[in-house]
């Protein structure tokens, strides 16, 4: 059985051991048996956060399986830049041989 917080109106937080079905209803309370609701307990580091830092985690939380909105051709016309792709520079040998000069010389071009 798992553990649930309750929390008394003149006593204040208390612990239970709560069968999963019943973990909804109402605990008395262990000192003046009058019935508290279970309260859910939120980590102190969520209450210092930033909001906006909070807001933006909240948003990402909730777009994580969510597709991306709209393609290269929409974003585009939109003025979008950051998807543009520099066009590969090529250089010619003396002999006539295409070299693309990049970080992977190792590369065989077509």
């Amino acid at each position: 059985m798992p553990l649930y917080d309750y929390k008394c109106a003149n006593h204040g937080l208390f612990h239970a051991l709560v069968a999963v079905a019943e973990s909804g209803i109402a605990h008395a309370c262990p000192q003046c048996g009058e019935l508290a609701p279970r309260v859910l307990m939120v980590p102190p580091e969520v209450l210092d956060m930033a909001p906006a830092r909070r807001q933006a985690m909240e948003r990402n939380e909730r777009a994580a399986h969510e597709p991306r909105r709209g393609n290269d051709h929409s974003e585009k016309e939109q003025g979008c830049c950051h998807h543009a792709k520099p066009s590969p520079k090529v250089f010619y040998t003396a002999d006539g041989k295409k070299m693309f000069p990049s970080a992977r010389p190792w590369m065989i071009s077509h």
